[in-house]
């Protein structure tokens, strides 16, 4: 025998990786993942691959859509404050709404998850978070992976990545092609700080030594519950928005994420034109106007946060008003917020006016 080793401590348990503990985080996961599955599933939990019987006959000329993105370091303040059960569905919107901006209805998702050490209860909040978010989204949850890397990540570390797949009609994609001048821009009401901009988020909480835990003035909860607060998924509700009045008035979304509102609405601005959105027709969320108490300049806070918007439409005029009433039916506040007309030799997407 080679070296002063015992042969039990050359076990994967040993060696970081619990495979025990994953299948009990999978036990107490399944129910809440069999819950999001669509007629189109085929399968179940704990196969090599995750199946899904695309419906080729209700579609003229069908594109599928994806998208891949994560929750960020909102995730730390989850791990500060030993609450797990949200981020899942930050990550669910992060994914979904990116894939309704272009029209498309999401089909089905898959997480990975990657930890230092499987911890069955949180793993099983975290999934837990993911399938709610796929209910609210319609979309099936139909596989993952968790993975424990105790090499390279501490015990209680953790980080999520998902991947959405949806269909969309290849006439019916939206995007700035379809956008004119006249439109309106209609904003669509955040949940709150959605999941970008945490980094900063940290940054100022950190320095300024603020409790999670307090309620600040201008709060009714505890800070910590505010910044943990899911992003709102979109998705059901835009999908009927187009159902409802069509891509001939209906032309485009932008899901407001890094960049901001004015950036985020600039992707969505064809050559040529501009969008103007007015800072009065809404409140600056006071979650915002803490940090900005805290030192952060009006001008990054919005390149960094949603500002209080979390999407945003531009449509027809002639619809915009029956558009907000279809929004607010399906419990997303929207107001008239804008206008897109030529372009001035400014940016494509401005905001102008004071916050009320």
């Amino acid at each position: 025998m080679t070296g002063s080793s015992s042969q039990d401590d050359l076990t994967y348990a040993a060696s970081g990786v619990d495979i025990d503990a994953g299948e009990r985080a999978v036990t107490l996961m399944r129910s809440a993942v069999e819950k999001t599955n669509r007629p189109e599933v085929v399968g179940g939990l704990g196969g090599f691959a995750g199946l899904f019987a695309l419906d080729t006959a209700k579609y003229r000329r069908p594109l599928l859509a994806s998208s891949t993105d994560g929750v960020g370091t909102k995730i730390a303040l989850a791990r500060a404050l030993d609450r797990h059960d949200t981020v899942g569905i930050d990550l669910v919107a992060m994914v979904v709404d990116d894939l309704v901006a272009c029209g498309a209805e999401p089909l089905f998702l898959q997480d990975y998850v990657a930890c230092g050490r499987v911890v069955p209860e949180r793993i099983a909040a975290i999934v837990t978070g993911i399938a709610a978010g796929c209910t609210a989204a319609g979309a099936a949850l139909v596989g993952g992976e968790t993975a424990e890397h105790g090499d390279l990540m501490d015990a209680d570390e953790y980080d999520l990545a998902a991947t959405a797949v949806g269909v969309v009609e290849a006439d019916a994609v939206l995007g700035p092609e379809r956008v004119r001048a006249g439109d309106v821009v209609l904003a669509m009401a955040s949940s709150g700080l959605h999941s970008n901009g945490y980094s900063l988020v940290r940054r100022v909480v950190d320095r300024s030594e603020l409790d999670l835990t307090a309620t600040p003035a201008g709060l009714s909860r505890p800070l910590g519950e505010e910044l943990l607060e899911p992003t709102r998924i979109y998705a059901l509700a835009c999908l009927e928005l187009v159902a409802a009045l069509g891509v001939d008035d209906v032309h485009a979304y932008a899901h407001i994420t890094g960049g901001g509102l004015a950036g985020n609405t600039a992707r969505v601005v064809p050559e040529g034109l501009s969008a103007v959105l007015d800072r009065n027709t809404w409140a600056l969320p006071p979650v915002v106007r803490l940090l900005e108490e805290h030192g952060v300049p009006r001008a990054e806070s919005e390149r960094a946060f949603n500002c209080g918007v979390g999407m945003v439409a531009s449509v027809s005029p002639s619809v915009a008003d029956r558009a907000v009433e279809l929004l607010a039916a399906r419990g997303v506040p929207a107001w008239v917020a804008g206008t897109v007309g030529a372009a001035t030799g400014g940016p494509a997407a401005s905001l102008v006016g004071s916050y009320r």
